[in-house]
This record gives structure tokens, C-alpha cells and sequence, in this order.
């Protein structure tokens, strides 16, 4: 039986916790912040120059988020706590179960809301380029690769995150040979940073008459979408572009014209496209943009002073070990190498709840048993 002492007495030692969490995000600050960019968005002139604009609203929307969210999870305990003492004064159990469940709920938001104290990384608020490379192995791998696909669509969908398809080559006889996306919401890049590297999975290939067991790897990439106003030295010289017709998942944006664009950064072999939009200028102008999210990618990650230290991509597009293997048989198991965080619910898994792996390596980050890529 559930008493409502007990419950008092847990929901009251939170109390302090969330008062220690406001602090730490500086939500006071963070109020007197908000007041200074609405007023800002209220000058004469403030639509004139359209992209200034854009950024004072983007900042506003993330600094209410943060405020919004920790009022709510301070409230949900202030209204979990007079629930219990009312029930206490009339003598009435029955709302112990629903309080419990209460309970429950604002403890999965306030661990939510302490990870995001641990989105340090300069790039960390920003929106999240994904891209999708099948491995060796043909049709298994492509299929692989577009299993992972689904995958990150649906932890975006989840949390109410929006998805841009940016590029997408079909695989030969099924899956996916190569695919971006743009997953656009607050801490986008800070959650989904944790997911770049090699994914292995093993299972019983529905693509094998033999019913053999079968092993197939497929690599995502990761990098934050960086603002236009953020300067990347990359010479004209250096960019090769080439046109071609767009194919694959685009829907009514794909055209029968050349408008796809792909763009080599020569001096380092990496390569970006972009087939989604309306027009070769769009296309070329979205692919610019992965391509200098990539280039910063690599050079935050390898602790390089300039874009031009990076000197090629091998280690990029090498298989190396892989982060995290899914298991489909013998057993049900998905185990991250790096955290050693596993669940045998590979369903759930498939189906976009990443939250504990991701979870696991951002506390593995703020304890440093990780290396932050």
C-alpha cells in the first residue's frame, strides 16, 4: 500500500532540487534577458534586416523554452505536494496511486531537465545535421542504414522536433545507400551528438532464402547546422560541384531537371549533397552549409586550430568499432560499447526511444569517462 507520508516525504526532498536547478540554468538572468530581446523585437526597423531578425526570435523561443519548462516542472511539484496534503487533512487515501504516478512523471522531467545543464559544447543548441551511410555488404546494409533512418525520424517526431530530408540515394534492390536530414529544435545537436559512429547489427536476414544469420554496419554521422553568420575559410578553388538529376524519397519536390547538387571539398575528399529543394541554387546553398558543419565538426572534434589542419577524411569514413551493436537474434539486446548502457527491448528501440543511451553518454561526458567528440 502506498502511504501519503511516504509520498509527502519524497515529493517535499525535491523541492530543493529543482530550486538548485533554477539556479544552475539562471533563470532569473535568463528573465531579464528575455524582456531585452522582446523589447528589441519591439524597435521601429527590427524587420528591416530580415536575418537579424530571425536570430533575436530564435534565441527569444529557446530562452522561453528553458523558462517555460522549469516553471512547469516546479509547479507539477507544487501541485503534487498540496494534492498529498489535502488527502492528508480529509483522511483519503484514494488518490495515493494517482499522486505515485504523479510522482513518477515530474521525476523522468526534472532527470530530463538536469541533462540539459550538461549542453555546454558551443554548437550544443543547434539544430543537428544527420547523415546515413550504408556499409560493405550491399542490400543488408542498405536496409540497415534504412532502419536507422526510420529510427532517428521517430526519436525526432517524439520530441516534437522537426525533420528536413536533405538528401536520399535509394539502395539498389532495397534500404538506402546515403541520406541526410536536418533535425531542427532546441539542443537538437547536444542530444544527437552522442549518436555519431559505426551501428552493427546482427539478425536472421529476411534477404537470405538460407535463413542465415547475418552482420551489417552502417555509420551516421553528426554535426550541429551552423549559423550563416558564423565564418568558415573555405577557397572557392578548393569546392568542386557537380549537378545531377535528384532521385529517391522527395516526393513532389523531386524534378526531372539537374538541380541536385554535390559539392567535394577537394582538399579533404569530403563530400556533401543536396537534392531536396526547388532549385539548383537552393540545393547548392543547403549543401554549403553541410559542408561547412562538417568541416567545424571535425575540426572541434580533432582540437584542430583551422579548417585547413584537416587534411583527409580516412578516419571519417573508416569502419573502425563500432559504437553500439542490436542484436535481433539469438537474444534481443541493444548495447552501447562506450557507456555500456543496454536494453533488451530492441522494439522500443527501433522505434526511436534512445533517451537511456543518450542519457548514459552525456552523464559518461559530465563524469569524464568519455571523450567529448
Amino acid at each position: 500500500m502506498i502511504l501519503l507520508d511516504d509520498l509527502k516525504n519524497e515529493l517535499t526532498s525535491y523541492v530543493p532540487e529543482v530550486k538548485e536547478l533554477s539556479d544552475v540554468l539562471d533563470i532569473e538572468h535568463a528573465k531579464i534577458e528575455l524582456e531585452e530581446l522582446r523589447n528589441k523585437a519591439a524597435e521601429p526597423g527590427f524587420w528591416d534586416d530580415l536575418e537579424r531578425s530571425q536570430q533575436v526570435l530564435q534565441k527569444t523561443k529557446a530562452i522561453e523554452n528553458k523558462i517555460a519548462s522549469l516553471e512547469s516542472l516546479s509547479s507539477q511539484l507544487d501541485d503534487l505536494i498540496t494534492l498529498t496534503e489535502l488527502s492528508m487533512e480529509e483522511d483519503d487515501e484514494s488518490a495515493a496511486e494517482e499522486i505515485a504516478q504523479g510522482l513518477e512523471e515530474f521525476k523522468k522531467k526534472l532527470e530530463n531537465q538536469k541533462l540539459t545543464t550538461l549542453l555546454t559544447g558551443e554548437y550544443d543548441e543547434n539544430n543537428a545535421i544527420i547523415t546515413f551511410h550504408a556499409g560493405a555488404g550491399g542490400t543488408e546494409a542498405q536496409d540497415w542504414a534504412e532502419m536507422l533512418y526510420r529510427m532517428y525520424n521517430k526519436w525526432a517526431e517524439s520530441h516534437d522536433f522537426k525533420v528536413n530530408l536533405l538528401d536520399y540515394l535509394d539502395g539498389d534492390e532495397a534500404g538506402l545507400k546515403s541520406a541526410s536530414i536536418l533535425v531542427e529544435g532546441v539542443n537538437a545537436y547536444g542530444f544527437l551528438k552522442s549518436e555519431a559512429g559505426v551501428h552493427r547489427l546482427v539478425r536472421i536476414s529476411p534477404f537470405d532464402s538460407s535463413g542465415r544469420r547475418h552482420t551489417s554496419f552502417a555509420a551516421i554521422e553528426v554535426m550541429p547546422e551552423i549559423d550563416d553568420n558564423i565564418e568558415v575559410d573555405i577557397r572557392p578553388e578548393d569546392i568542386k560541384m557537380d549537378v545531377y538529376r535528384a532521385s529517391g524519397a522527395g516526393g513532389q519536390h523531386i524534378n526531372k531537371t539537374s538541380s541536385a547538387v554535390r559539392l567535394t571539398h577537394i582538399p579533404t575528399g569530403i563530400v556533401v549533397a543536396c537534392q531536396t529543394q526547388r532549385s539548383q541554387f537552393q540545393n547548392k546553398d543547403y549543401a554549403m552549409k553541410m559542408l561547412k558543419s562538417k568541416l567545424i565538426e571535425i575540426k572541434e572534434r580533432e582540437h584542430l586550430e583551422k579548417i585547413s589542419d584537416i587534411k583527409g577524411v580516412q578516419k571519417e569514413i573508416a569502419w573502425g568499432a563500432q559504437i553500439r551493436s542490436y542484436v535481433f537474434m539469438p537474444y534481443t539486446l541493444v548495447k552501447d560499447h562506450r557507456t555500456s548502457f543496454e536494453t533488451g527491448n530492441i522494439s522500443a528501440v527501433m522505434d526511436g526511444d534512445l533517451d537511456g543511451f543518450i542519457n548514459a553518454y552525456l552523464k559518461s561526458l559530465s563524469h569524464g569517462t568519455l571523450e567529448n567528440k
